[in-house]
Formats: C-alpha cells, sequence, structure tokens
C-alpha cells in the first residue's frame, strides 16, 4: 500500500513540472508549483509511516510498567509536513497576488505578452 503513495507523489510533482515548464498561464503555473509540494508532502509523510505504528504517546501505566518498547510512528516528517504546508499556502497567496498585479499593470496573465511589454 505504501508503494501506491511513492508512485502518486512522483506522479503529482511530474505532473506539476509538467504545467511549469509547459503552460504560458501565469496562474497555471502557480497552481502546477502548488501541485509540486503537495507531491513533495506526500512523499515526506510516506517516508515517516511504519506499518502497525502507533502514535509516540506514553501514558503514566505504561511508563509505570516500564512498556516503552511500542512500535511508533516517527512524527518527525509529520511536523515538517504540517511546517511545509502552512508555509507552501504563503507560497501560493503570495505569488497570487502577483500575478494579479502583473494583471493590472500589463492586462494579461500570459508570460510571453508580459516578457515583450518590458522595453
Amino acid at each position: 500500500m505504501i508503494i501506491v503513495n511513492y508512485i502518486a507523489s512522483i506522479m503529482l510533482v511530474v505532473l506539476g513540472l509538467y504545467a511549469v515548464c509547459t503552460q504560458k498561464n501565469l496562474i497555471k503555473v502557480v497552481l502546477g508549483l502548488s501541485i509540486i509540494d503537495y507531491g513533495v508532502n506526500l512523499l515526506i509523510v510516506s517516508f515517516g509511516f511504519s506499518e502497525g505504528g502507533t502514535a509516540p504517546i506514553y501514558s503514566m501505566a505504561d511508563l509505570l510498567n516500564g512498556v516503552a518498547s511500542h512500535h511508533f510512528v516517527d512524527p518527525v516528517p509529520q511536523a515538517l509536513t504540517l511546517t511545509s504546508i502552512v508555509i507552501g499556502a504563503c507560497v501560493d497567496a503570495m505569488a497570487l497576488s502577483l500575478v494579479v498585479m502583473i494583471y493590472r499593470k500589463y492586462h494579461s496573465v500570459n508570460a510571453d505578452d508580459v516578457r515583450r511589454l518590458q522595453g
């Protein structure tokens, strides 16, 4: 089952790269960057997955009885992914606001039109 996550994350990254490399519409380029971010987040969470693992939370009874050798899931990739989601949302909002500013100045979101109007 975990191999499906790896394949899906690679497909998301490839799809995002395709959108970034082939699209001229700046909104579609920003969405392609977001798709790449989602694929990387899925890959990070998949690295931290452990079959049959539980949350790394000890109760007082576990500590008193000396039951500290459970099979736990690594919480670090989950924390990194949560941070990455927040940063990715901020980057997407900033990129879309830049696209809005480009549209207000050049009246187009096509990258070729914006490049031609520079001189």
